[in-house]
């Protein structure tokens, strides 16, 4: 037995002294996990940039040609535009570009949208910043802005959903979506409602914005800036940074996502608190969102033109620190994403079938519990996150 003793006591400063290497290990991995995170945030706003410029063409060509077919397309192109956009909501909630103090957030995604602030709705047909050429002789984007949201939240004249309105209109069946009529954009005896000239103005003055707005984004996380957002998020604690990355992402699942556009609407049964309730594209957005969070959890994101952008995702770090955590997150992200297939399209059905309200809730359940799981990870690291919405 006594010649053990000296091996025992050579064990024990080594042991010791290995112990902190995780912790030193792990840096190098908190930072590849950075680089990844700010190059598909580039990728997921340089894709909703070109998403919009898409739209521009397709709204240009719209208004100068009012056809059933030019009408069709620009919705088209609305719908694809939002596929991306979708994807780059987890880069909200902490002060990022998208929504500090200068952010043009509330000017991009602002919602639920009052349809009689911008244009004629059923029972009125003089209402509506297009309507009031007396208060309002030209309208531009300069105008826009300053008029949205003006005097309430729901006075929203900018962004993905005043398009949305105008080209859809409201939506008032169970089974289909909007139904404006290409018409609305006809001058003379052909035209369906009064001030199609300005009406036309309003559109391409709000896509404009869009376009603006995204490239200011874009080039927010553009890998070639010097003086960018990017570059004072690379040269953050690595700590620090995945804070942020993850409030983004517990916000975005706990709050936003599963709160405000899913439950809300549940609760109230009303196709009104639907994010994207002219178009019907409600269900997309759920998908979209989820789908960024697990761009940023997997380190992965899959371009429009069907190219990857991947790297080291933060489940490289979890796994690290906890790999059952990591186990217990990425079981709730796919069962989430199972879930959110799962619901019935459209969603203002979904929230009022019986036999399909379950289907909104079980996924509502699942996502709050991701975001809980994200504080979870952020406690395993040394720091703690809030999943509630800012005030």
């Amino acid at each position: 037995a006594p010649p053990a003793a000296p091996a025992a006591q050579e064990v024990a400063p080594a042991a010791q002294e290995a112990a902190p290497a995780p912790a030193a290990d792990i840096t190098p991995t908190k930072q590849a996990a950075m680089e990844t995170y700010a190059d598909i945030a580039f990728a997921s706003y340089e894709d909703s940039y070109l998403t919009a410029l898409a739209l521009q063409e397709a709204i240009n060509t719209f208004v100068e040609n009012p056809s059933a077919e030019t009408h069709q397309a620009a919705k088209e192109a609305w719908l694809a535009a939002q596929e991306p956009y979708g994807q780059t909501e987890v880069y909200r909630f902490y002060g990022g570009p998208i929504d500090d103090a200068d952010g043009p957030e509330g000017l991009l995604n602002a919602w639920p949208l009052d349809e009689a602030y911008v244009d004629y709705v059923e029972g009125d047909p003089d209402t509506g910043i297009i309507n009031n050429p007396a208060e309002y002789p030209e309208i531009t984007t300069d105008l826009l802005i300053e008029l949205n949201q003006a005097g309430s939240e729901e006075n929203v004249s900018t962004g993905y959903h005043a398009i949305e309105f105008l080209l859809w209109g409201q939506d008032f069946s169970d089974s289909a979506n909007g139904s404006r009529p290409y018409t609305d954009y006809i001058a003379g005896a052909a035209g369906t409602a009064a001030n199609p000239e300005r009406r036309a103005a309003y559109l391409v003055a709000v896509t404009d914005l869009l376009v603006q707005h995204l490239t200011a984004m874009k080039d927010a996380w553009d890998p070639a800036g010097a003086n960018n957002y990017r570059a004072e998020f690379l040269a953050l604690d690595p700590d620090a940074a995945i804070q942020k990355m993850l409030t983004g992402m517990g916000v975005l699942s706990k709050s936003e996502l599963a709160g405000e556009r899913m439950f809300t609407a549940y609760d109230n049964q009303d196709q009104e608190d639907e994010h994207s309730c002219f178009s019907d594209n409600t269900h997309r957005d759920i998908v979209t969102n989820a789908q960024g969070i697990r761009n940023v959890y997997l380190g992965t994101y899959t371009r429009i033109d069907g190219s990857t952008v991947e790297g080291t995702g933060l489940q490289a770090v979890v796994d690290a620190v906890d790999p059952a955590l990591n186990a217990d997150v990425l079981t709730l992200s796919d069962t989430a994403q199972e879930q959110i297939n799962n619901i019935y399209v459209p969603f203002d059905q979904a929230i009022v079938l019986p036999d399909e309200r379950e289907n909104v809730l079980n996924a509502v359940f699942t996502l709050q519990d991701q975001g809980d799981a994200f504080a979870q990870v952020a406690s395993a690291l040394g720091f703690s996150i809030n999943t509630a919405l800012p005030e």
